[in-house]
């Protein structure tokens, strides 16, 4: 019995070793086969593809960003950028004499955008106060301005119907007591700022015509006097077809603060612009013609925005005619407020120009 159960165990033995050697001779037939894949996929192809790696990998190995759509802003040239002579001559005689001003109240730089427009349409913002003037934007840029412009013979009038208009001549956060915003010297007003338009225009290959006449000595005859003016001066040049009176804006808060509409273009400040259009409506009368005008300031406002964004306040539309009815392109512009520096609305009156030469060359000839 005992040897019986001796060979049954030896018998179970054996079966165990049999077992054990085939699960190992396949184990070792599968590990030899995958060997041979992976040599044979080392050799005749790219590695086979990882198993997506954590967040963490994923953001150690991304890719740089492709870079934005938006075109680079272009340098501008030094006819625009560099500050005249005698404004820097103005800005250190003034630092000087004003070294011992008293602060009366703030000064608050802004930047206007789309705040306080009806209508906008892209990069073109309007302010619409009419009562009875709807307004598509889209549609207006859209209508042919019917401007035909001569080299050869005088093609832009600027004046200023309120001429002593004036500005802050040093950089400060704050205006002093006594302190006043007008002046019948042209170096100091908005004389001074029609004529760097006047300047850069006339380097464009146009002529044009700046009358510094005051007309604001009886401030609330301003306009009569400057339409006295401005019929002498079509009479003797009926081809005049642009016609710009150039302003500054006044924005005082109630609690004394003035408001500094300021814009950064090509790295430097430039107090902000408003074109104003009118309509004849209500009181306004002998105005027929003022969608032309709507016209040319619609176009104006988007070519300045085009060619440098952030420069242009809404343009404000409205029951107002101040003598805009003379010609098809009579617009008045308010280049900053009294609480921007002389500086900031000189370089300003450099962009609007040329801007204004960019549309002006569209429908200009030489003689």
């Amino acid at each position: 019995m005992k040897n019986n159960r001796a060979s049954e165990k030896s018998h179970e033995l054996v079966s165990v070793l049999i077992c054990a050697l085939v699960v190992a001779a396949v184990i070792i037939s599968g590990c030899s086969a995958k060997l041979s894949l992976a040599s044979a996929e080392i050799m005749f192809h790219a590695p086979p593809e990882r198993t997506a790696a954590p967040s963490k990998a994923k953001k150690a190995t991304k890719p740089a960003e492709e870079p934005t759509s938006a075109a680079p802003k272009p340098e501008l040239p030094a006819d625009i950028t560099e500050t005249p002579k005698d404004i820097l001559d103005i800005i250190k005689k003034y630092t000087e004499l004003y070294a011992d001003d008293k602060r009366d109240a703030d000064i608050r730089a802004t930047t206007y955008g789309k705040t306080g427009a009806t209508h906008i349409f892209e990069n073109v913002k309007v302010k619409n106060t009419t009562d009875t003037k709807p307004l598509d934007i889209e549609k207006v840029l859209a209508e042919p301005l019917e401007l035909s412009i001569d080299r050869s013979k005088p093609a832009i009038l600027i004046f200023h119907s309120h001429t002593s208009e004036g500005y802050e001549l040093i950089e400060r956060d704050w205006y002093a007591e006594g302190s006043t915003s007008r002046s019948n010297d042209e170096n100091l007003n908005v004389v001074r700022v029609g004529t760097e338009i006047e300047n850069y225009l006339t380097g464009k290959g146009y002529t044009v015509i700046h009358d510094k006449i005051i007309h604001d000595d009886d401030y609330t005859g301003s306009y009569p006097h400057s339409r006295k003016t401005l019929e002498e001066i079509l009479a003797e040049n009926p081809q005049i077809q642009i016609v710009l009176d150039i302003h500054r804006d006044s924005i005082t808060l109630d609690d004394g603060t003035k408001m500094k509409p300021i814009a950064e273009i090509g790295g430097r400040k430039a107090a902000q612009l408003m074109i104003i259009t009118g309509a004849e409506e209500g009181k306004v009368k002998d105005f027929p013609d003022w969608e032309y005008n709507l016209r040319f300031a619609l176009r104006l406002q988007k070519r300045c925005e085009d060619m440098f964004p952030g420069l242009m306040r809404p343009v404000l539309f409205s029951q107002r005619k101040y003598n805009m009815d003379i010609t098809h392109f009579s617009l008045l512009i308010e280049m900053g407020s009294e609480a921007n520096t002389l500086e900031e609305a000189c370089y300003s009156g450099r962009l609007l120009a040329c801007a204004l030469a960019s549309l002006m060359d569209e429908y200009a000839k030489d003689g």
